[in-house]
């Protein structure tokens, strides 16, 4: 298959049009038609399709636009890992993270990453759902998860925080401990929203889920925390049990820990078509080492 009959088909699918596609690849329209042309007598069915909105891609053609950006996603990594060899790695890293990470952990890291690697650049975002972030804009996503993500991943864990409901002293001394699940009723939480899960079903250290009605749903768990800290409720999330710059170590206090808290893995993924790429490996390999030293 022709790689440039490809990206200009590919082109069209992402603008819907063919003088969109045209711009953005830099190319004339009569160019990228005469490439996509080519390519629809290659594959011997119609791929792309007039609408009154614009060119949209048939059945075959959103097939071929499935697989064809993870073939043009190994080709460019081809040619990465090919000008990394033997060399500091370069370029552009761009990694997706789930929201509420804390910033004492993560600033630290990047820091390791820039001391280690000064030529290579990080595109840094934050997302409520990293695995849901398309393949092409992604070159490592951190998240959560036991089970290692389907689709074309490569997946590492690279950290095993247990869930804890946590709460402030104040807010104890105010409300009351609660001594069991059903104590758990008559008071204020705060709960994560884990991508894919539901907020007001918790678990038990053995698995047993059960109902809560929980005062705040947050997907960022810094901000959970923040709250917890501020004496507004009992809030369960992640925690790697590390302390809180400029606080006391038993600024937040375990509540219930024998029943509950689940383990929440971390875990570092690549795109399949990636994860050969020095630059790739040698950053999964500094996240690890440096995780370890927590």
């Amino acid at each position: 298959m022709d790689l440039e009959e490809l990206r200009a088909f590919l082109a069209v699918v992402e603008t819907g049009s063919f003088l969109g596609a045209a711009r953005l690849l830099g190319v004339s329209r009569t160019t990228l038609r005469r490439h996509a042309a080519a390519l629809e007598a290659r594959a011997g069915v119609p791929l792309l399709q007039s609408e009154r909105l614009g060119v949209k891609p048939t059945q075959a053609g959103q097939l071929l636009a499935r697989q064809g950006r993870a073939m043009m996603q190994e080709a460019s990594a081809l040619l990465a890992s090919i000008r990394d060899v033997g060399h500091d790695p370069t370029g552009t890293l761009r990694i997706v993270l789930p929201v509420g990470l804390p910033p004492h952990v993560l600033t630290p890291l990047y820091a390791a990453l820039r001391a280690a690697h000064p030529r290579l650049h990080v595109h840094c975002r934050f997302s409520d759902d990293p695995l849901s972030e398309p393949l092409l804009d992604v070159d490592l996503a951190a998240h959560f998860g036991e089970d290692p993500p389907q689709g074309h991943w490569i997946s590492h864990v690279v950290l095993r925080p247990r869930e804890r409901l946590l709460a402030s002293p104040a807010y104890l001394a105010r409300r009351g401990t609660p001594a069991t699940l059903q104590d758990l009723r008559r008071h204020d939480l705060l709960a994560w929203q884990a991508p894919g899960e539901d907020a007001c079903t918790w678990r038990t250290r053995k698995g047993a889920a059960f109902t809560v009605e929980p005062t705040l749903v947050a997907t960022d768990i810094h901000f959970l925390r923040g709250c917890c800290l501020a004496g507004l409720g009992l809030a369960l999330i992640p925690d790697a049990l590390l302390p809180d710059p400029g606080l006391d170590t038993d600024a937040l206090v375990p509540v219930l820990p024998d029943l509950i808290g689940q383990e929440r893995p971390v875990r570092l993924s690549a795109p399949r078509a990636l994860a050969e790429i020095p630059r790739i490996k040698l950053v999964l390999g500094l996240v690890q080492r440096f995780l370890g030293t927590l």
